[in-house]
């Protein structure tokens, strides 16, 4: 007998099954507008966002005028947002808050806008376009809504993309000192990238290794570089040298940046009785 009703249950579960599309497509069809928007907000309360968005997209046009138009709005944007269909609801939540700057659901729409863009933005190793748009959302929500209950997420979100730029830029940095192949072009374009990152992020935990990374590029630089134009370049692999002991006294590179200063002064000293004290070389 069992056996016999399990037989019975796909065919069963396709009568459900055609039987529930079977009145959605009704509902679909309907041009009752209170029962297609009943129905719109019970898919949308059973998370059947498809059908829910499928509906409210149809009766948006025949809403508008209603008190219902705004809420259908702000639904449909979520729809998009609980499929991952994020460009969709930002966009959707962007045209919320510009059609209804005063509703009461503008605050959270600016909000999910910018969550919306966040989960577009893609790993720190690919272009960060995307997160870059995300930061730009935060900050004018945050700007708009200072007292927002959201506040406390926005900043959390908001220093996990800014950690994700960083790292970014650090690896782009990074990527001129791996690229140098002994040429002194690529090792001056190297130590130029380092000092940018430094300036752009002052505070970033990563310019302990950028500054290592900018004495190793300089002193490299120099070694490479044609003699006439080695001795400024050892002298200013030095002064980077004091400049990262003061920075970093018991950074993990030291051992490597003393190894680096030695090898400029001896440098230094061979280049003071190979050449007249007073010659200077001149900057590619």
């Amino acid at each position: 007998m069992t056996k016999r009703i399990l037989s019975y249950l796909p065919i069963m579960l396709m009568v459900v099954v055609l039987g529930a599309c079977g009145k959605y497509n009704k509902i679909l069809k309907s041009d009752d507008v209170d029962k297609k928007y009943a129905a719109a907000l019970a898919y949308y309360e059973d998370q059947d966002y498809d059908k829910a968005g499928a509906l409210l997209e149809d009766l948006m046009p025949l809403l508008k005028g209603r008190s219902e138009y705004e809420r259908a709005n702000f639904l449909y944007a979520y729809t998009k947002y609980h499929q991952g269909l994020y460009l969709e609801s930002s966009f959707h939540f962007t045209s919320f808050g510009q059609t209804f700057p005063r509703s009461q659901y503008a605050e959270e729409a600016a909000f999910m806008n910018a969550k919306s863009l966040t989960n577009e933005s893609p790993d720190q190793n690919l272009d960060q376009q995307s997160t870059s748009q995300a930061m730009t959302a935060l900050q004018e929500f945050m700007r708009r809504y200072p007292q927002s209950k959201y506040m406390q997420e926005a900043n959390t979100i908001y220093d996990e993309l800014s950690r994700k730029i960083e790292l970014k830029a650090f690896d782009n940095a990074r990527q001129y000192y791996k690229l140098t192949n002994y040429d002194p072009q690529y090792y001056k374009a190297a130590v130029v990238a380092l000092e940018n990152f430094r300036k752009n992020f002052p505070s970033s935990t990563y310019n302990e290794e950028a500054a290592y990374l900018r004495l190793d590029a300089q002193f490299n630089y120099a070694k490479e570089s044609i003699e006439t134009k080695q001795r400024d370049r050892y002298l200013e692999a030095v002064a980077m040298y004091q400049a990262f002991v003061d920075a970093y006294p018991q950074s993990k590179f030291l051992r490597n940046a003393e190894e680096r200063y030695d090898a400029s002064r001896q440098a230094l000293e061979r280049l003071s009785k190979s050449q007249p004290a007073a010659a200077t070389a001149t900057n590619q």
